[in-house]
C-alpha cells in the first residue's frame, strides 16, 4: 500500500478510527444532520481505543438533543423541531457504531429504534415529508426498506437512487447528498439491502454480492410513480456502495448513470493480507475450522488497532456470520471482475488521496471502464481527501451532481430544473 500524503486536517482524536468517525458526524452539519459545537464538546470525552467511551459520549449527546426536540412546539416551530430531531437521529447512530462485537447487546437494537424514531419525527416536519416504503426482492427472501423524497416540482423528474455501504444507513444518505439532490430539483430514493443497518437488525440477513437483486425492485417501484422520469434514473453508491452500484448497473439497464463515490473493484482483496502467511494458507487450503480458530486467536491480541478490531467485529455482524472463513469467502465474492463490459452507462468515480479502505480501487474502476468513466481525485488540501471526502461533502456534491446534470442534458436533453 502506497504511503499517504501528510494530513493537513485538525485531528479530532488521537485514535485515527475515532477521528474519522467523529469527522463523519461533524460532516453531517452541512445538510442539517449535526451541529459542530455539539460534536466538538462530545469528542474530548472519547478515550482512544475505548469503544464504550465513544458510545457514552454520543448517547449522552443524543439524549440531550432529543429532549430539546421534544420540548419544542412542533406545530408552531416545525423547522426548529425538525433540525433537532435530525441531529438526535445522527447522534444515536454514532453511539451505536462500535458496539457490534457482541450481537446480544440490546443497545444495538434499542439505539437503532431511537435513531429511526427521531429521523421519522424530523422527516414528518419537512415541507415535503419523506415517505417510507417497503419493497420485496424478486424471490421474496428479503425486504427492502426505502424512503422517497419528492422534489415537489411538476411533471416527471430525474431521480437519484442512493445507497450507503458497509456500515452506514439510508437515513445518513439524506444528509450526505440527498438534501443536495433535492435542492437541485431532482427526486431522491434512499434504500437499504442485506447487511445494512435496518435489514440486518430487522430481518437477520447479511450482505450479498448480487446487488441488482436489491436495486431492481426499487426501480420497479419508481417507474410506476407519476413523479419519476423512467429515462432519467441514476444510481449512487457511497463507500462500499462504490461496488454495489456498478454491480447493479451491470444487470439493470434502466439505470442511465452511476455515481460511485469511492469506487470499489474487489472488496475481498485485503480480506487475508493482514494475517500471517501460515493463517492465509489455512484459508487457501480450505481448512475452515483451523482457520476460524486461528483468526479468533488473532483478534484476542491486545495491540490491535481500533480500525482492525471494529472492521472484524462489524464485518461478522453485517455479513451475519460468526465464521471468519465464511466472512472472507463472502467478501471475496464482491468483485467486479467479469462485470465491467456490462456497465454501459456513464459512471462518475470519486477518489481521494488519503484512501485507507480501498486504496487504488477507484482508479482501477475508472481505468477498467475507460471512456465510460469520469474520474475525479479529491485532495487533502481541498479538505476532501479522507475516505468518501468526509469533511468536504459540499465540494464532493458540487462536482458529482454538476457532472450528473451535464449527463442529463447530454443524454436526455434536459436539465434537473434547479428548484431554488
Amino acid at each position: 500500500m502506497a504511503s499517504l500524503p501528510p494530513d493537513p486536517m485538525l485531528q479530532l482524536s488521537a485514535d485515527p478510527s475515532f477521528h474519522f468517525e467523529i469527522l463523519r458526524t461533524v460532516s453531517m452539519t452541512a445538510y442539517e444532520g449535526a451541529d459542530i459545537g455539539d460534536v466538538l464538546v462530545a469528542a474530548p470525552k472519547i478515550v482512544p481505543g475505548d469503544f464504550e467511551s465513544f458510545y457514552a459520549a454520543f448517547n449522552t449527546l443524543a439524549e440531550q438533543v432529543y429532549k430539546v426536540a421534544q420540548a419544542i412546539d412542533a406545530k408552531r416551530h416545525p423547522a426548529s423541531a425538525r433540525s433537532m430531531y435530525f441531529k438526535a437521529a445522527t447522534y444515536y447512530a454514532s453511539a451505536d457504531f462500535y458496539l457490534h462485537g457482541n450481537w446480544s447487546d440490546e443497545r444495538i437494537y434499542s439505539l437503532w429504534d431511537k435513531h429511526l424514531s427521531a429521523f421519522d419525527a424530523a422527516m414528518a416536519l419537512m415541507p415535503l415529508p419523506g415517505k417510507r416504503i417497503t419493497l420485496s426482492s424478486e424471490k421474496g427472501d428479503f425486504s427492502i426498506p426505502a424512503i422517497f423524497f419528492s422534489a415537489g416540482l411538476p411533471g416527471r423528474r430525474p431521480t437519484v437512487i442512493i445507497g450507503n455501504g458497509f456500515d452506514g444507513c439510508q437515513e445518513e444518505m439524506y444528509h450526505v447528498i440527498g438534501k443536495a439532490i433535492l435542492e437541485r430539483g431532482m427526486n431522491v430514493i434512499t434504500y437499504e439491502g442485506p447487511g445494512q443497518p435496518s435489514v440486518r437488525r430487522k430481518q437477520n440477513v447479511g450482505f450479498i454480492a448480487d446487488w441488482e437483486r436489491v436495486v431492481s425492485p426499487v426501480i420497479d417501484w419508481a417507474i410506476e410513480q407519476p413523479e419519476f422520469d423512467p429515462k432519467a434514473i441514476a444510481l449512487l453508491g457511497y463507500s462500499l456502495g462504490g461496488y454495489l452500484a456498478p454491480r447493479a448497473a451491470a444487470y439493470d439497464k434502466r439505470i442511465m448513470a452511476v455515481l460511485a463515490l469511492g469506487g470499489v473493484t474487489d472488496y475481498g482483496r485485503r480480506a487475508l493480507t493482514s494475517y500471517p502467511a501460515d493463517v492465509q494458507a489455512l484459508y487457501n487450503d480450505g481448512r475452515q475450522q483451523e482457520f476460524d480458530e486461528a483468526i479468533h486467536k488473532f483478534f484476542q491480541q491486545d495491540n490491535l488497532t481500533t480500525a482492525a478490531r471494529w472492521a472484524y467485529e462489524h464485518g461478522k455482524f453485517s455479513f451475519n456470520t460468526q465464521s471468519p472463513f465464511e466472512l472472507v469467502t463472502k467478501r471475496r465474492a464482491m468483485n467486479l471482475e467479469g462485470h465491467y463490459k456490462q456497465i454501459d452507462v456513464p459512471v462518475f468515480v470519486a477518489d481521494v488521496d488519503r484512501e485507507t479502505s480501498f486504496p487504488g480501487q477507484a482508479k482501477e474502476l475508472a481505468d477498467a471502464l475507460g471512456d465510460r468513466a469520469t474520474y475525479r481525485l479529491f485532495s487533502s488540501e481541498e479538505g476532501a481527501g479522507a475516505h468518501c471526502s468526509l469533511g468536504g461533502m459540499v465540494l464532493l456534491n458540487q462536482v458529482a451532481l454538476d457532472w450528473f446534470e451535464d449527463v442529463l442534458e447530454a443524454k436526455c436533453g434536459q436539465s434537473s430544473g434547479n428548484s431554488l
